[in-house]
């Protein structure tokens, strides 16, 4: 089961995606091992929202983390921020420099894989 709770006032996270996504998917499991409060903004891919098209005007993919009124793409990058930006619960990816690169590596391609068969 999905943890969508509403946002604490002190942390305003919010996550804007869609279901089934892989990349949504892979957020929402961070925050969850994080047990990070999040607000969950279902996005319509076909008709994109405002919101969407503000915060990731290049891409115009999701999904788009928001911690406060700072937004955050890129699914892989959303991790790494989250995994940094609280220490609090268990770490994500290893703290050792080589063995971070690797898990990164493993990471990126993997998400080129999955990118390949979504596309």
């Amino acid at each position: 089961m999905l943890k969508q709770m509403a946002a604490t006032a002190s942390h305003d996270i919010k996550l804007l995606g869609s279901r089934p996504s892989p990349f949504v998917n892979r957020v929402q499991f961070a925050l969850n091992l994080k047990s990070i409060e999040y607000e969950f903004i279902q996005e319509n891919t076909m008709a994109k929202s405002e919101l969407l098209l503000k915060s990731n005007p290049i891409h115009k993919k999701i999904p788009i983390f928001f911690h406060g009124d700072k937004p955050i793409s890129e699914s892989l990058v959303i991790v790494q921020y989250i995994d940094d930006a609280f220490p609090d619960g268990p770490s994500i990816l290893p703290s050792d420099p080589f063995d971070r690169s690797m898990a990164r590596f493993w990471a990126a391609y993997i998400e080129d894989m999955v990118a390949l068969k979504f596309s």
